[in-house]
């Protein structure tokens, strides 16, 4: 019972992306002595046996500056050398088993 409290006070905020084959969230987490930060996590439905595999990287505020210079130099580097078109894209079943992972998410639905 305490691990479960724990992992829910630990959840502050969830931001979902839908973007194509892959569904990004972006959550903010908080430590045991309320230090937040942010884990974003990549799902994405393997082709082979149609499974969800998750990738995950933690981003502490100590390197939120860095991290957004670095993220906005590389997006800005690709966007002078090439055209990038923004699809729309529609909700996919690959949300509803994020949500029945067990994992928090925000309950807003997005249209693109």
């Amino acid at each position: 019972m305490g691990d479960f409290e724990n992992k829910e006070r630990e959840e502050v905020f969830s931001k979902k992306v839908r973007a194509g084959k892959r569904t990004y969230f972006f959550d903010v987490k908080a430590t045991r002595s309320n230090d937040y930060y942010v884990t974003i996590t990549e799902s994405k439905k393997r082709f082979e046996d149609g499974q969800f595999i998750k990738h995950k990287i933690f981003l502490y505020k100590e390197d939120f500056e860095k991290f957004a210079e670095g993220l906005t130099e590389v997006v800005e580097y690709i966007k002078s050398n090439q055209e990038v078109v923004e699809k729309r894209y529609e909700q996919s079943q690959e949300d509803s088993a994020y949500e029945n992972s067990g994992e928090f998410v925000a309950k807003d639905n997005f249209s693109f």
